[in-house]
C-alpha cells in the first residue's frame, strides 16, 4: 500500500487533503471548549450577551469545520480515483507486455480480478487513509488529552472502557482479517467459472452440462456468500458493542461527574466538554479499529497488484547498446540456426536442432502431427517464447537484439484463433495498419476471398459484434487473414488459419497470395494440418514431436519421407493432388 500510494499520489492534492483534514480536526476539538464556556459564562451566570457571542463563534468555527472538511473529502476522494486510474492504466500496460508464460502464471480471471475489484479496494481504503487514518489516532490522542486537561478524575471511566473496546476489536480482527483476505481468492474463482461459462456456453449445451455447470458455479457462489457473510457480520458486531461501551462510558462519566458538580468541584461545563472528548474519542476508537479491518484486506489486494506491476518479464529488450536496426531496403529472409526450446519446468525440450532458411519470395510450410510443435516454432519468431539455444535472425539480424517493437514491425501474424474487436471491419483491418486506404484494405479483402461477403455485409463499415460472433468461423478466419495481409512486412505468419476453409476457397486465397507484389518480396510461413496447403510451398519442415524429420518440396519428402507419406495416404486422394499440383503451376 505504501508503495503504491508514493508512486501514485499527487504530493500537492495530498498534501491539501491532510491540511484540510487537519483544520477540521482543530475545529472538532475546539468547539467542545467553546461549549463549556458558553455554558459555564453564559447559561449558567445567564449572560445573553455571552450567549449570543460564543453562540456566533461556535457557528463560524463549525463553518470552517464543514469547509476542511469537504476540502478533505474532495482531495481525498480525487486522489483515491486517479490512484484508481493510474493503476489500471498501469496492469493493462504490463499486462499488454506479458509474454504466454507470465499470463499463464497468473490466469486470466485472477488478471481481471486484480484489475477491477482489488484495485477498487486499494481506492476504498486510500480514501480511508486520508481521511480517517490520518484524522482518528491526531483526534484520539488529543481529545484524550484535551479531556484530562479539562477533568483528570473523570479519565478514570477510559481505564476500563477503552481496554474492553481494545479486546473486542483485537478480536474481531483476528477473526475477521483472514476471511477478508480470502474473498480476493474466491473472487477469482468465481470469475474464473463464470468466464469458462461465457466461453464455453456451446460446448457446454453440446453435452448437456449445464446442470453440472450450473451446481459448480453455486457452489463457488455460495462459498464466496458464505465468507462474506461471517467477514460482515463479525464487522457489524463492532457497532452495536462500541454503541454499548460508549453508552456506558457516557453513564459513567456522568455518574461520576454529577458526584463532583455536587460536591461544588466541578463545573458543568468541563462535564459536558468531558462527555463531548469522550464520544469522539470512542468514535475515533471505533474508526481506527474500522481501518485496522478494511486495511488487511486492502493490503492483500495491493500485493496482489503489486506482483502483476513486478512480475519480470521473461522476453525483454536487449540492453540499448546492443539493440540493432534492420534496414527497410535488406531482402527478407528468416533463419533458424540450430534452435532448442522448452517450456518452463518442462524435462524434455519441446522443439530440438531446427536448421531452416528461407528467402524474400519462398514460403516456408510446417506440417505435422497434433502436438508436434508447429504453432510453438512459429511463436518463437515474435519472440512469444525466448529459445533455450541457438539463433533465429530475421533479416540477416538476431532478433534478440532487435527491439520488440522493432521486430514485431517486421512481422505479420494471423494466429490459430481468429481474434476480431468490437468495431467495425474497417476498425479491425486498422490494426494491421492504420493509415491503410480503403483501396489497400479492399485489395486485402479480395486476397483473402473476404470481399465478397463484406459487401453483402455492408462494406468496411459493417460492425463487428464482441469476438466477430456475427460472422461465420470461415469468414472470421478470413478477415483476420486480410488483417495481417494489409500489415507491411517481412515476414507473413499464417498459423493454421486456413483450416475453417473449403478446398476451393484455400487455393485460391494463397494463389492470390503468391501472385501479389507485397508478398512476394516477403516471407511467407504456412503451417497446416493439410498436405494439399502446403504442396507449393518451397520448403516444406516435418515436424514430429518436437523434431526435424523431413525438409524439401512436396515432390521430395512424397519419394523420400516416410511420416511425409503416411500424412499423403492419410489425408489426400488422387483428385486433390492433383489439384494441389494444377495450383502451382498456376
Amino acid at each position: 500500500m505504501i508503495k503504491i500510494a508514493r508512486k501514485n499520489l499527487t504530493g500537492w492534492a495530498t498534501t491539501l487533503a491532510v491540511l484540510f483534514m487537519f483544520i477540521q480536526v482543530a475545529c472538532d476539538l475546539y468547539l467542545p471548549t467553546i461549549t463549556s464556556d458558553l455554558v459555564d459564562k453564559g447559561i449558567v451566570l445567564k449572560d445573553l450577551s455571552t450567549i449570543w457571542h460564543d453562540g456566533a463563534y461556535m457557528l463560524g468555527v463549525a463553518a470552517i469545520g464543514l469547509l476542511a472538511a469537504g476540502g478533505n473529502v474532495y482531495f481525498a476522494s480525487t486522489q483515491a480515483m486517479q490512484v484508481g486510474e493510474k493503476l489500471r492504466q498501469q496492469v493493462y500496460h504490463r499486462v499488454l507486455r506479458f509474454s504466454s508464460k507470465e499470463i499463464n502464471d497468473f490466469g486470466d480471471s485472477s488478471l481481471i480480478t486484480r484489475s477491477t475489484n482489488d484495485i477498487v479496494q486499494i481506492q476504498n481504503v486510500m480514501v480511508q487513509v486520508l481521511r480517517m487514518m490520518l484524522q482518528s489516532p491526531i483526534m484520539l490522542v488529543a481529545a484524550c488529552v484535551l479531556a484530562y486537561i479539562r477533568e483528570p478524575r473523570l479519565t478514570r471511566v477510559f481505564l476500563i472502557s477503552l481496554p474492553i473496546l481494545a479486546v473486542v476489536v483485537i478480536i474481531v480482527m483476528y477473526f475477521a482479517v483472514p476471511l477478508f483476505k480470502s474473498i480476493q481468492k474466491k473472487t477469482d474463482r468465481i470469475n474464473l467459472i463464470f468466464r469458462e461459462g461465457l466461453t464455453g456456453v456451446r460446448v457446454i449445451r453440446a453435452f448437456r452440462e449445464e446442470d453440472r455447470e450450473q451446481e459448480r458455479f453455486k457452489r463457488a457462489n455460495r462459498d464466496y456468500t458464505q465468507t462474506g457473510i461471517k467477514a460482515f457480520t463479525l464487522v457489524s458486531f463492532l457497532f452495536p458493542v462500541m454503541t454499548l461501551i460508549l453508552s456506558l462510558t457516557n453513564v459513567g462519566i456522568i455518574l461520576l461527574g454529577s458526584q463532583l458538580i455536587a460536591n461544588m468541584t466541578m463545573q458543568v461545563g468541563n462535564l459536558i466538554a468531558f462527555m463531548t472528548y469522550a464520544t469522539q474519542i470512542m468514535i475515533s476508537f471505533m474508526m481506527l479499529s474500522m481501518i485496522f479491518v478494511f486495511v488487511p484486506r486492502a493490503s492483500a489486494s495491493a500485493a496482489r497488484v503489486n506482483a502483476v506491476l513486478e512480475k519480470p518479464i521473461s522476453v525483454a529488450d536487449a540492453p540499448q547498446d546492443d539493440q540493432v536496426k534492420v534496414d527497410p531496403d535488406t531482402p527478407a529472409s528468416l533463419d533458424f540456426n540450430k534452435v532448442n526450446f522448452r517450456y518452463q519446468g518442462a524435462e524434455k525440450l519441446a522443439l530440438h536442432n531446427l536448421n531452416f532458411k528461407v528467402h524474400a519470395g519462398q514460403t516456408l510450410a510446417i506440417i505435422g502431427g497434433t502436438g508436434s510443435g508447429k504453432s510453438t516454432l512459429v511463436n518463437l519468431i515474435p519472440r512469444l517464447f525466448d529459445i533455450e539455444s541457438g539463433q533465429i535472425t530475421i533479416n540477416g539480424q538476431p532478433i534478440k537484439k532487435l527491439s520488440q517493437h522493432d521486430l514485431h514491425q517486421l512481422i505479420s501474424i494471423t494466429q490459430q484463433k481468429a481474434v476480431l474487436f468490437t468495431g467495425t471491419i474497417r476498425s479491425n483491418l486498422q490494426f494491421g495498419n492504420e493509415n491503410a486506404t480503403d483501396d489497400e484494405m479492399w485489395h486485402a479483402l479480395e486476397i483473402a476471398q473476404a470481399a465478397d461477403f463484406v459487401k453483402e455485409a455492408g462494406g468496411l463499415d459493417a460492425p463487428v459484434e464482441q469476438n466477430g460472433t456475427n460472422f461465420s468461423g470461415g469468414q472470421r478466419q478470413r478477415l483476420a487473414i486480410a488483417r495481417t495481409i494489409i500489415k507491411p512486412a517481412s515476414v507473413y505468419i499464417f498459423d493454421d488459419s486456413f483450416s475453417a476453409l473449403d478446398f476451393k476457397t484455400d487455393a485460391e486465397l494463397r494463389l492470390a497470395l503468391r501472385k501479389d507484389p507485397q508478398i512476394q518480396r516477403t516471407v511467407t510461413v504456412i503451417v497446416a494440418q493439410r498436405v494439399s496447403t502446403v504442396a507449393d510451398a518451397d520448403l516444406i519442415i516435418v515436424l514430429d514431436e518436437g523434431e526435424v524429420v523431413g525438409q524439401g518440396t512436396h515432390a521430395q519428402l512424397k519419394a523420400e519421407n516416410k511420416t511425409y507419406q503416411q500424412i499423403v495416404d492419410s489425408q489426400i486422394q488422387k483428385g486433390d493432388e492433383e489439384r494441389a499440383s494444377r495450383t502451382k503451376k498456376d
